[in-house]
């Protein structure tokens, strides 16, 4: 039988629970938690900011970044 049983899963989480402790197991899946939510939030960002790189940019826009340029100068 090549596929797992339900008491191969239930033995499997008995013996990992007994060499790691709940408490450690508690802090792994928090320290994973948050590391997917950050990458998550990084990808969104990322997105927004490609996003704005593919907007066109229209001649009124243009002009006012270059008028804007000019008296930053």
């Amino acid at each position: 039988m090549a596929g797992l049983s339900i008491w191969h899963v239930v033995i499997f989480a008995i013996v990992v629970i007994l060499l790691f402790g709940t408490s450690k197991l508690k802090n792994l899946g928090k320290d994973v938690g948050g590391a997917v939510k950050d990458f998550k939030k990084s990808i969104r960002e990322e997105d927004a900011e490609n996003a704005a790189l593919k907007e066109p940019r229209t001649l009124e826009h243009q002009s006012n970044t270059d008028v804007n340029s000019t008296v930053k100068n």
